[in-house]
């Protein structure tokens, strides 16, 4: 039943009259609570317009209890997504089968009017509605190219469902053209646009302290959404990274009235190492 739970309740209120349209936002989580709950608060106070959805990757039964109390404690649907051979060696593409499974299991049947996947690692600082630009295009998010191709990132990507419906999207990988995860849409999707066409998400990447290199500890701006960028970086600095985006996070988490508690656990990624 809670497998099933999300597509019934998009199938249920899109076929009510007068109910409106969903906007349906999933995020994709794996492994770690307290970037659950951080985002919750976060999507709630500044994208209050969204139906918001946690399917979870984790393959620890306890960490993936952790999320689900998280997701149940702030009244976002949890799923957890079936065991992939990928989940401990193979991030990405573990990221790509839940990703399908998603859009197989609870997209398609509860067609929404739109929908979007998010990583649980970006949180929205300022009041949003990523949806709007599909308003006039089929598609919007944070583009990343690979020689001549070009695919919308996986972390942030929404779709105006109507226009993608009847596509046989695969959210996974295409490694022989180069594409990471959300790539395989690139033949039966963005091939067949005109990137000059499209509006983008601005991104920005930058160094969680002054004097660090990039590379070594990198943040990013995606338009108003901080993204903590998890597995990148060196990882004896994650710690202090993460301490840095809890400082960031940590007036608008009190804007939106979380609990203080949400904030005080300790990383994930640093038990971890990533």
């Amino acid at each position: 039943m809670l497998g099933e739970f999300p597509a019934v309740a998009m199938a249920e209120e899109v076929a009510t009259p007068g109910a409106g349209q969903i906007k349906a936002l999933v995020t994709i989580a794996f492994g770690d609570a307290t970037l659950v709950a951080w985002q919750t608060a976060l999507l709630r106070h500044y994208v209050p317009n969204a139906v918001h959805v946690v399917v979870d990757n984790t393959p620890a039964d306890e960490t993936a209890r952790d999320i689900g109390r998280v997701a149940g404690s702030a009244g976002v649907a949890y799923l957890r997504a079936p065991p992939n051979p990928w989940s401990t060696d193979a991030a990405s593409r573990s990221h790509g089968t839940a990703l399908n499974w998603t859009w197989q299991n609870v997209i398609r049947p509860g067609e929404p009017d739109a929908f979007g996947f998010i990583d649980h690692d970006i949180f929205p600082t300022a009041a949003d509605d990523p949806f709007a630009p599909i308003a006039v295009q089929d598609f919007y998010g944070v583009v990343r190219n690979a020689g001549p191709r070009w695919f919308l990132w996986a972390g942030f990507c929404m779709f105006r469902f109507a226009a993608v419906s009847d596509r046989a999207l695969d959210f996974g990988q295409d490694w022989f053209i180069g594409l990471d995860t959300g790539g395989g849409n690139w033949r039966v999707l963005y091939s067949r646009t005109d990137r000059a066409t499209l509006r983008e998400q601005p991104t920005s990447l930058f160094p969680f302290r002054p004097g660090l290199a990039l590379a070594e500890g990198p943040l990013q701006w995606c338009g108003t959404w901080l993204h903590e960028v998890g597995l990148m970086g060196d990882r004896r600095l994650c710690a202090e990274k993460r301490a840095t985006v809890a400082a960031m996070l940590a007036p608008h988490l009190e804007a939106a009235d979380a609990p203080a508690a949400i904030a005080a656990p300790q990383s994930a990624m640093a038990r971890r190492g990533g």
